[in-house]
């Protein structure tokens, strides 16, 4: 793809360094439910919504909860741990990246697993809200990544055909989602972001 009609970014651990604050957040909600998470079996939900990651857990333990229960558990506990943080650094030469885009009158937006709610307070905490023109979370529009929901609904409110976006994404999941949705992928590895099968990118 020589030159993009729109650039779509995954959030946690492209946009912002927040994957760490993610871990520690769901840490803390594990301890309080007495929960007994390995370091591997969490690294597996990186880049999936919180419900996927609820469901699967409750299925291996057989836990007395259901999904509605934990997600409401767990709007409740990241929104105020998030809220409370003073500030969010976004990653660097990401505000060069995006005057540039600007400039070029390239279009972006942000894809996420995270919720809606999430989503405003990391962009506004970053000071990166102003950027972008559709923010999107993949509970607002269908399946989690690895499936392509959340790519294709950016495409269409950015009136871009998926082959013409790119999609910037760390985690295994976003990127099986990008290519699933036709899009190029460009793989980012965040100080963070762990170690991922990045393998289908096309960068």
């Amino acid at each position: 793809m020589a030159v993009p009609k729109a650039v779509i970014f995954d959030m946690d651990g492209v946009l912002v360094d927040s994957e760490p604050l993610h871990i520690m957040n769901e840490k803390q909600m594990f301890g309080l439910l007495k929960i007994d998470v390995s370091e591997e079996e969490h690294a597996c939900y990186m880049g999936v919504a919180s419900d996927v990651m609820w469901r699967d857990i409750i299925a291996k333990r057989d836990l007395p909860w259901n999904v509605g229960d934990l997600m409401r558990f767990s709007a409740d506990h990241c929104h105020p741990f998030f809220e409370n943080l003073e500030k969010i650094d976004p990653m660097p030469g990401l505000i060069e990246l995006l005057e540039k885009l600007k400039n070029h009158e390239i279009p972006v937006a942000v894809a996420s697993s995270s919720d809606a709610e999430t989503i405003g307070v990391i962009l506004r905490k970053s000071g990166l809200e102003n950027y972008f023109k559709v923010k999107l979370s993949s509970s607002q529009v269908g399946k989690s990544k690895p499936e392509p929901d959340v790519f294709l609904h950016a495409a269409i409110h950015l009136e871009v055909e998926p082959a013409d976006c790119i999609v910037i994404e760390d985690s295994r999941n976003g990127i099986k989602a990008a290519k699933a949705a036709g899009m190029f992928c460009i793989a980012y590895s965040g100080a963070n972001s762990g170690y991922q099968d990045q393998s289908q990118a096309d960068a």
